[in-house]
């Protein structure tokens, strides 16, 4: 079994199995990040893998969860945020307009009382 050595900001250089550090390899390249849990200060670290990461820690048997980000959320917004307000003025458009869809609905024959 292959020893991994990385390094926590608190503790300095620790030792890890394949099984202790998280690989997530994402469609947006720069997104991607490894992830392990310092035995000795119990903190989740967090840090950047670029591709050469990537390849040194699949070699050393770190299995890969891949992330695919939405097309939808690289694409550029443009006009004002949505806000609080939006949504619920939204929400009670909706709830007005279902409310006589349910009516007549209820006023069908044969429909569930």
């Amino acid at each position: 079994m292959a020893t991994i050595k990385a390094s926590c900001p608190s503790c300095g250089d620790v030792e890890l199995t394949a099984a202790q550090v998280r690989l997530v390899v994402c469609s947006v390249n720069e997104w991607s990040y490894y992830a392990f849990g310092c035995d000795q200060c119990g903190d989740e670290i967090r840090k950047p893998a670029g591709k050469d990461v990537q390849s040194l820690l699949k070699t050393g048997g770190v299995a890969v969860e891949r992330w695919v980000v939405p097309a939808e959320a690289l694409e550029e917004k443009s006009g004002p945020a949505i806000s609080y307000d939006d949504v619920l003025d939204f929400a009670l458009r909706l709830q007005s307009i279902d409310a006589p869809v349910a009516a007549l609905s209820a006023m069908r024959p044969g429909a569930p009382a």
